[in-house]
């Protein structure tokens, strides 16, 4: 018998090894399926729409679905798939390190928005990158640079936005670029993690088959109400 080897990203969502609750599990979305409201800011790269990478997440996102446990999760939007480049403020997170410094911690959002808006009016990068899978995970996608180059590009932008607005949250130097499908409700019984296993390797060779390097449209100042939709208010153009 092959004994399936489980990451342990998905042992993360095993009731027996993280009997823990999810952590968004009632401030960013409830156990009915809904999402909460949660203001905030990001910066973002969102897919093309029409591309046929936004094509290949959707079959992804598919795969997800159609698991025998997808009802323990909520999903996002289609709409909504993004690759997250840097971290804006959110309501949820107002705490020092994740706040513009000498801003108090209860500015209303939408004045964080302005404020932060107006830091990074005119803003342009050098260097555009290209952005490939690493792996599926029971959430989404985990992604990096196409190429050391790529992530070293993405690390430039990183350090060049924290830099310009006033925070490096701690997690800053090693953050997972990643791609949101899910949140867990519920987590997995033991009996579910191979097949959950089987299912994100099929998905993680199936991208990289379709999509070696995912499209992605420049990084946009984005704002949201909650994780439905993310509203693009400034774009940053690669430079040509």
């Amino acid at each position: 018998m092959t004994t399936t080897t489980l990451s342990p990203e998905l042992l993360q969502y095993s009731k027996t090894h993280n009997p823990a609750p999810p952590r968004h599990l009632g401030s960013r979305y409830h156990k009915l399926g809904g999402f909460l409201p949660e203001q905030g800011n990001t910066i973002v790269c969102h897919p093309p729409r029409g591309s046929k990478t936004q094509q290949v997440l959707i079959e992804a996102r598919e795969r997800y679905l159609a698991m025998p446990e997808a009802p323990q999760f909520i999903f996002t939007p289609i709409t909504s798939l993004h690759m997250t480049l840097f971290e804006g403020v959110i309501e949820t997170g107002r705490k020092e390190n994740h706040w513009p410094d000498n801003i108090p911690l209860d500015t209303p959002i939408d004045d964080m928005t302005e404020l932060m808006g107006a830091r990074l009016e005119g803003f342009t990068m050098f260097d555009p990158f290209k952005v490939a899978i690493v792996e599926a995970r029971p959430s989404g996608l985990l992604l990096d640079g196409a190429t050391e180059d790529d992530r070293k590009v993405m690390r430039a932008w990183r350090d060049a936005f924290a830099d310009l607005l006033g925070y490096r949250q701690p997690n800053h130097e090693n953050y997972k670029f990643h791609m949101t499908f899910t949140y867990a409700i519920e987590r997995l019984e033991d009996e579910a993690l191979p097949r959950w296993q089987a299912m994100l390797d099929e998905v993680t060779e199936d991208i990289r088959s379709k999509a070696p390097v995912l499209e992605l449209n420049p990084p946009a100042f984005c704002v949201f109400e909650d994780m439905n939709h993310f509203h693009e208010l400034l774009i940053f153009d690669f430079e040509p």
